[in-house]
């Protein structure tokens, strides 16, 4: 699990760095760009605690996340002209994030006594761009994921994948499978410049 939890690292990291670098582009003050940070990064797990009833979220009963994500925050302040330079690895991190957090939020809800197959897959989808959905509400955007890229479609496929096999197959591999599936379907999109279509009036 040693290597599950960096790759949760790595997307707490880069979902901190999307929230911060939105706060910045609207002008939020330090406290506004931080809160906006926290909530991109752990956002999702709160939503999938609540409706599964695991109180109080892991979040809160266990602040690393926060912690890290007040930290990267806080470093993004400082130096947020550097970071645009490293887009490519910002990106690559967020699709880690996306299908680590998508298995994490399937396997959650089983553990939790889920055996509907429309709440594990919801849970891991909500888990995965929940913060994301918090983040762009909060600054008055459309949520990016119903605009553009293939990105909550690949939480999708991922999070039916896992519900299918997970019975099968041990744990572990469930989970790196489901996380495999949703990393390559965005690295893919991104590469390839996909899109669900748009109508056009």
């Amino acid at each position: 699990m040693f290597l599950l939890s960096s790759f949760e690292v790595i997307g707490t990291i880069a979902f901190t760095i999307s929230g911060a670098l939105v706060g910045i582009e609207k002008k939020l003050d330090l406290f506004g760009i931080i809160f906006l940070s926290i909530t991109t990064a752990v956002g999702g797990g709160i939503y999938r605690d609540i409706i599964i009833g695991r109180t109080p979220p892991i979040a809160f009963a266990n602040p690393t996340s926060s912690i890290i994500s007040i930290i990267t925050a806080l470093i993004v302040f400082a130096c947020n002209e550097k970071v645009g330079r490293f887009q490519k690895v910002i990106t690559i991190s967020d699709a880690l994030g996306l299908g680590v957090f998508t298995a994490i939020g399937c396997r959650t809800a089983v553990l939790h006594g889920a055996n509907n197959g429309f709440l594990v897959i919801a849970m891991g989808l909500g888990t995965g761009v929940g913060g994301g959905i918090l983040r762009d509400v909060f600054v008055k955007n459309i949520p990016f994921i119903l605009k553009k890229d293939i990105y909550a479609v690949a939480s999708i496929i991922g999070a039916l994948c896992y519900y299918h096999i997970h019975s099968y197959l041990p744990d572990i591999l469930s989970l790196y499978i489901c996380f495999a599936i949703i990393f390559i379907i965005r690295i893919i999109s991104i590469k390839y410049k996909l899109n669900l279509p748009v109508r056009k009036n």
